[in-house]
């Protein structure tokens, strides 16, 4: 049997070690850093994933850019008098991962519209950048779909 390109676009992004692969990360990651927090693109850069999440390449489905920073929550230095160890600095985390975050960030951005689902796209030394996939679901390709109602909205 004969391997899809879904498969093939799938297998270069597990093997992220090769040289073509760094190479165009490490362009698209320069010119995601210049951008704002949150990018409207036109086409999923993970079509596999984004497929594998629900995305349809109809109208009334957007895919956002997210960008989140990394890192734990380490707080300043008390200026006052107790041990170190009660002053409560270090392995301070979050409850909600960085992908949640994005997910809430951007859905606060695009009130009209539904979040599907995210995924992970690349990372650098600052930030976590992952795609967040909406649905319209006032959209007329959107509402006269049953199955995306159902499944997705449920509705």
């Amino acid at each position: 049997m004969t391997k899809s390109m879904y498969r093939y676009v799938g297998e270069f992004w597990k093997n992220r070690k090769t040289p073509e692969f760094q190479e165009l990360m490490r362009s698209r990651i320069i010119a995601w850093r210049r951008e704002g927090a949150l990018n409207r693109v036109e086409r999923p850069t993970r079509i596999d994933r984004a497929r594998a999440l629900g995305y349809k390449a109809k109208q009334g489905y957007v895919v956002v850019r997210a960008r989140v920073r990394r890192g734990g929550l380490r707080k300043h230095k008390i200026k006052g008098g107790r041990k170190p160890v009660h002053s409560g600095i270090t392995k301070i985390t979050m409850a909600k991962s960085t992908q949640r975050i994005a997910e809430e960030r951007a859905s606060k951005h695009y009130p009209n519209l539904e979040v599907l689902n995210s995924y992970w796209i690349g990372k650098d030394g600052r930030y976590h950048f992952y795609e967040v996939i909406f649905v319209d679901p006032h959209h007329p390709s959107i509402k006269n779909d049953p199955k995306i109602i159902s499944a997705y909205l449920g509705g």
